[in-house]
């Protein structure tokens, strides 16, 4: 009989251990992650809403982040030391914060710099003999290392603007000068005959100038190093068919082969920084085409960045190139207002990016200022907002959006093929084999939703108009 009863009680114990917990978070306009626990399952013979395979794995993800940039640090540093610290743990924290795992940094200056300035402006100076990252000291540095005190394994990547100005045929940062929408205060000083376009190289197209760009990356890889943040991948040129107002130079893809194939992949290769493509802004698959299927440089591309209109090209990529890896870059950057209408757009970029085969999802600006507004007088959303003037700050919708993803689904899990009337969805197996779904309710009612998994159906109510998350373990 004390046999018996010992082995009940190994039973009750082991089936205790396997007992399922589900939580349900949810997010509002009016009300941001609230969470509950589920209760209520039952058998599979009631039909699902979303059908859940663990064997049907697409792409591994490798996590989520957004981009250092001056203007963001700005902002931060207006804070109290405590309010910074607390931002900067939300933001990256794996345990109780967003949990970025992987972020972006420019090389030198972009269109969210403080102002215009390069690591080596002396012209000529083709040994980088002056090369210095002197203005990083005060903004991106900190920043960064900030972040890594909070998570010091953070995967940094870095693509500039534009190279120093005397490396351009028009000797200018700029690619465009602006018309009078632009008001006087943010005008570039860029006349009219020094302009470039789309589908032309303003990278000076000589062997000299390539080399010393190489030089460039590398010197930046190096000193970055020595301050303790090491750069694990490059991208050669942001958004390189766009020509802009503000930081920006633009290449032909035959430009850019020669320039990685020759040039800048041998000297990352050296430093064992890996180069992706990107980054792509349009829609035009044969454009990476011609660089990946290029001798030269296809062999050095370990994958593809796209954003904007890139996004369209992802889908034929991914098909072609099933093993390349595909980064999200950069999400549409809103008009500064931070509202639940441009929220809702963003669930449906990062459905459609991931869906498509990418590994990682990128936001743009972390932090702001009131306004948003960049050095060259564009105004864009960011995770938070700060007000300098009474040194307060509030977290925006699209901040608890990427947090729905970013905090539960963790590097390493494998999206999953999903099935079912219900495709407002991504779904996530983690290496503990702990299930994520993230779903929208776009309707203007509350509603009931039905997911099944081994067997089993979980019903979860979601909110009207709502964002959720729910954790399967």
């Amino acid at each position: 009989m004390k046999k018996l009863t010992i082995l009940l009680g190994i039973i009750v114990v082991l089936a205790s251990c396997t007992q399922q917990t589900i939580t349900l978070v949810s997010t509002t306009e009016q009300e941001p992650w609230e969470t509950k626990e589920v209760e209520n399952t039952t058998a599979s013979a009631e039909t699902a809403d979303i059908i859940i395979d663990r064997t049907q794995t697409l792409q591994t993800i490798e996590g989520f982040g957004g981009c250092f940039n001056e203007l963001g640090w700005d902002a931060l540093s207006s804070l109290s030391e405590e309010d910074r610290n607390s931002i900067m743990s939300e933001f990256f924290t794996p345990e109780t914060g967003a949990n970025f795992t992987i972020c972006r940094m420019p090389v030198a200056a972009n269109d969210f710099s403080m102002d215009w300035y390069s690591y080596d402006e002396v012209e000529g100076d083709f040994a980088m003999d002056s090369f210095n990252i002197a203005n990083d000291l005060n903004t991106l540095i900190p920043f960064i290392k900030k972040a890594k005190s909070y998570y010091p394994e953070l995967k940094m990547w870095a693509s500039p603007w534009s190279p120093p100005a005397w490396m351009k045929y028009n000797k200018h940062y700029a690619c465009a000068m602006p018309g009078d929408w632009l008001a006087v205060e943010y005008r570039n000083g860029l006349s009219e005959d020094k302009q470039g376009k789309e589908g032309s190289n303003m990278f000076i197209q000589e062997d000299a100038y390539f080399k010393a760009y190489a030089l460039y990356f590398s010197k930046f890889i190096s000193a970055y190093k020595e301050q303790g943040i090491d750069i694990a991948m490059v991208m050669p040129q942001n958004e390189w068919n766009s020509c802009q107002v503000f930081p920006s130079c633009t290449w032909t893809a035959a430009g850019l082969a020669e320039f990685i194939g020759k040039f800048l992949g041998p000297e990352m290769e050296k430093q064992g920084v890996e180069i992706m493509l990107g980054t792509m802004e349009r829609p035009t698959e044969e454009l990476v085409d011609t660089i990946l299927n290029d001798i030269e440089s296809g062999k050095y591309i370990k994958g593809v960045g796209f954003q904007w209109g890139g996004k369209d090209a992802i889908p034929g990529i991914n098909k072609r190139y099933p093993d390349l890896k595909l980064y999200q870059t950069e999400q549409e950057c809103g008009d500064g207002k931070n509202d639940w209408k441009h929220c809702l757009h963003s669930w449906d970029l990062m459905k459609h990016y991931i869906s498509n085969g990418t590994s990682s999802y990128l936001y743009w600006n972390m932090a702001l200022a009131e306004g948003g507004v960049s050095r060259w007088g564009w105004s864009q959303n960011s995770l938070i907002t700060v007000n300098k003037e009474n040194k307060s700050y509030r977290y925006n919708h699209e901040f608890y959006l990427l947090k729905h993803l970013s905090h539960f689904v963790k590097p390493g899990a494998r999206l999953l093929n999903t099935s079912g009337k219900n495709n407002n969805l991504l779904a996530f197996e983690n290496l503990d084999k702990s299930i994520i779904v993230i779903t929208q309710n776009e309707k203007t009612t509350a509603r009931q939703l039905t997911i099944n998994l081994d067997k089993k159906n979980i019903i979860v109510s979601l909110k009207a108009d709502s964002f959720n998350t729910v954790v399967i373990k």
